[in-house]
């Protein structure tokens, strides 16, 4: 009887210690995919952003180079010029945005403050301005989705010149901070040091897109700042990303890397990629981009759409 007893004893301890080891095994597995995730919802946000300030950014090129009258053919789309003040050697212009974009992919609503030098024109060599996004929301027609701005940023026409003039390249540099505010409600404070050289004609221009920041030991930095997931983040331009307006301004080239030394992961885009997820050739626009991803001792490849 008292074998038996112990015999069973046995077998249940056994049992015992044989799900506990399950569990534990359990415990320990990783699912290698989910470490991609943050990386690619930072590679998404990181595009949208630039995306919508770039368009911005453009309209406003075209109403600085026109000096900023009064004028329904130099203000963008939908936007409405309120005032104009001057005080002292300053400049400052008030628009308010309230509706599509000249392209009707996008509604933008908030104002803009511009702020410029008397006497200085956009065109010179080295002309700055300081412009404001006041709740700037940018809502994408496709998907309904949305993304609001709060931001101060210097603007810079470091060549001088005009975009498109098919002569010699116009280089723009912007550089400040902003707060993001993404669709589903999270608010993250971000720092932008963007160049843009522009070279050819319209509406075939190419625009070059390079970074020039430096923090936290990393440099060519285009932006940098804290993620949705609370996690400070670091993107380079390893190699200049070139932009076709033949191509709606799509990435078609170049290398950038996200990194986020806190969780010793990084992200590597390379972009010009077709829906077969191979390389563009010749003039073709492409549709893809590649992420490879590094956690640790994992890693893998993504191909995402643009």
């Amino acid at each position: 009887m008292k074998s038996t007893n112990l015999f069973r004893f046995a077998i249940l301890v056994m049992s015992i210690i044989g799900l506990s080891l399950t569990g534990c095994k359990k415990d320990k597995i990783a699912d290698p995919s989910n470490d991609s995730a943050s990386l690619q919802q930072l590679s998404g946000d990181e595009a949208n952003v630039e995306s919508a300030m770039d368009e911005s950014m453009n309209d406003l090129n075209n109403f600085l180079y026109s000096g900023g009258l009064k004028s329904t053919d130099s203000l963008p789309c939908n936007a409405v010029l309120d005032s104009t003040t001057t005080i002292n050697d300053t400049i400052t212009k008030y628009l308010t945005f309230n509706g599509l974009n000249c392209n009707q992919t996008r509604i933008r609503t908030g104002k803009v403050i511009i702020k410029k030098l008397v006497g200085m024109p956009w065109i010179v060599p080295g002309a700055f301005v300081i412009i404001r996004h006041i709740d700037f929301t940018v809502t994408k027609v496709s998907n309904g989705k949305s993304i609001t701005f709060n931001s101060v940023k210097y603007h810079q026409n470091v060549s001088g010149g005009i975009i498109g003039n098919g002569t010699e390249p116009v280089v723009h540099r912007a550089w400040g901070n902003m707060d993001v505010t993404f669709d589903n409600g999270d608010t993250r404070s971000w720092s932008v040091a963007r160049q843009k050289t522009y070279t050819g004609t319209i509406p075939n221009l190419i625009m070059t897109t390079d970074g020039f920041g430096t923090e936290a030991g990393f440099t060519n930095l285009v932006v940098w700042g804290i993620n949705r997931n609370n996690e400070n983040f670091y993107t380079q331009i390893l190699q200049s990303v070139v932009h076709r307006q033949a191509c709606d301004w799509k990435p078609c080239s170049g290398i950038k890397k996200h990194s986020i030394p806190a969780d010793s992961k990084s992200a590597t885009l390379t972009f010009g990629y077709d829906s077969n997820n191979q390389p563009v050739t010749g003039n073709d626009c492409p549709v893809k981009y590649k992420l490879d991803w590094q956690k640790n001792n994992h890693s893998g490849t993504v191909y995402l759409w643009l």
